[in-house]
């Protein structure tokens, strides 16, 4: 589409990204009767944001199987006999949520995500896009049987990149052009009101009308000005887990135009990635730069000390914080340390060819192999260590065991298995940032708020440009969730809007 086409198109609704959160408000506004255009600022083969590169956890709230049956129906022919699914009330995602945020949570757009949570998984689901059961991610086989645990029973097949396959093919099938290589820089305004927006394809400037913009272009991670700006001191050395066209236009745009920004704005979800991981995402990898299962063993420090409780909560809670805590250490690195009775229970992310790791025989030939640790110190923390565990309390990774070290300045939890069992193996960790926390205020509608208590007529957000969900922490799976939820709204409302307008004129 060059640019003259583009500018003559005249959607209803623009749509700036294509990512999950995107596509999801592309097609829901489809399906209430808008034409809609999608702008990408990546090149095609770059395309999907932060969406390309997850590992494909999705969280909803289920009451039984019969609920996961509906979201995936292919478990209706597998056995199951030996899975306790269990089940993940909108209570229990009402408790995470606001456990996991300290309270924080917006109160109205927490309930919005999580009541509509089960009906956008089937949506999902009606747009192509297959799960299949997480076993070996959030359930371990105990005595012979999986038990779920987190609120995580179903994963995307394949992926980010499986997702987003998916939700391209829908969006030809509802013949939704999707145009990359065109960043959008400006939204353009009659009054107060959001006519459109301005872009630039091919070498050119556009300016595209529309009766409603919706921005699903993400968080400003990929900027390290921004970054350093409002995360802080050391944040521009963190390297970026996913896509290098996340740099914050979005918020500009909006804040431009009056929007409220909101929620935590000094926070982010970042995660143990590994040390010599490239500065941003590589498709050919995914996420398999994590290092999600340090709560099975111990993390250490240049000074060979523990610095956090491994074992608070399973890792689907505590990951996403953790990350951050890597970043204050000194030389903004760590080492995650594991014996060979817990290497079974670590999932393929440790076993990938670009991995960082030594193993040894010997603690004392461990020490001296991890490169920038203080070997005493390393020793002595492993010694008080395995004398502090609570042996005689079952191991049990299913569930929050209360196996338990006492008398460290840090004490573990759960999970506390002394390291005494080689070989022994290190994995070489930093900071790796997935997105980040502040954003744009909303209304239930999707609408962008503006500075004063109104809207930004013709604004509308979703996915990870939404502020006030997320403070401090995150569960696993829910940015998924939150970005199709709200695309899926403000897709709807977008499309009534535009129907007004078309009216109206």
């Amino acid at each position: 589409m060059d640019h003259e086409t583009l500018a003559e198109y005249q959607p209803d609704i623009v749509v700036v990204g294509a990512g999950n959160a995107a596509i999801c408000a592309a097609l829901s506004a489809h399906e209430h009767g808008a034409r809609v255009l999608v702008l990408e600022a990546a090149p095609f083969e770059e395309r999907g944001g932060n969406s390309r590169y997850t590992g494909g956890a999705f969280r909803f709230a289920y009451e039984s199987v019969e609920d996961l049956k509906q979201i995936s129906p292919s478990m209706a022919d597998e056995d199951l006999s030996n899975v306790d699914f269990g089940t993940y009330t909108e209570n229990q995602f009402f408790d995470d949520m606001y456990a996991l945020t300290e309270y924080r949570t917006d109160p109205d757009l927490c309930e919005l995500l999580v009541r509509n949570s089960l009906e956008t998984a089937k949506w999902v689901a009606g747009q192509g896009v297959q799960l299949h059961p997480g076993l070996g991610r959030q359930a371990y086989k105990v005595d012979g049987k999986f038990k779920f645990w987190g609120g995580l029973a179903l994963h995307i097949s394949g992926g980010g990149e499986a997702l987003l396959a998916a939700l391209y093919q829908a969006a030809e099938k509802a013949d939704i052009p999707i145009v990359c290589d065109t960043p959008v820089e400006q939204l353009l305004r009659d009054g107060g009101r959001v006519i459109g927006v301005r872009a630039q394809h091919k070498g050119a400037t556009v300016d595209i009308r529309a009766g409603a913009v919706i921005l699903a272009c993400g968080g400003f991670e990929s900027n390290p000005a921004m970054r350093t700006q409002y995360l802080g001191p050391g944040w521009d050395l963190a390297k970026v887990r996913g896509t290098r066209f996340n740099m914050g236009a979005g918020h500009r745009m909006a804040l431009d135009a009056g929007a409220q920004p909101y929620g935590n704005w000094s926070g982010c979800h970042s995660v143990a990635w590994d040390i010599n991981a490239p500065p941003f995402g590589d498709l050919t990898i995914g996420d398999q730069f994590q290092k999600h299962n340090y709560p099975y063993g111990i993390i250490v420090n240049a000074r060979g000390e523990r610095y956090v409780d491994e074992g608070e909560n399973f890792h689907s809670h505590t990951y996403a914080k953790y990350g951050g805590e890597i970043l204050k250490q000194p030389g903004m690195f760590a080492w995650q340390i594991f014996d060979s009775k817990v290497m079974h229970l670590l999932r393929n992310e440790y076993r990938i060819r670009r991995v960082t790791k030594v193993e040894a025989d010997t603690l004392e030939e461990l020490a001296a192999k991890l490169e920038g640790v203080d070997s005493d110190g390393f020793l002595r923390t492993v010694r008080s260590y395995n004398a502090a565990c609570r042996t005689d309390i079952p191991f049990d990774p299913n569930i929050l065991d209360g196996r338990h070290t006492e008398g460290l300045a840090i004490d573990k939890s759960n999970w506390a298995n002394p390291l005494d069992t080689a070989p022994f193996h290190a994995f070489h960790v930093t900071t790796g940032i997935t997105f980040t926390f502040g954003g744009l205020k909303v209304t239930l509608r999707a609408e962008v708020e503006d500075i004063y208590g109104g809207t930004v007529k013709g604004l509308f957000a979703a996915g990870e440009i939404v502020g006030g969900l997320f403070y401090h922490n995150y569960a696993s799976g829910t940015g998924l969730m939150s970005g199709a939820t709200f695309g899926r709204i403000a897709g709807k409302n977008a499309a009534a809007l535009a129907k007004e307008m078309r009216a109206a004129a």
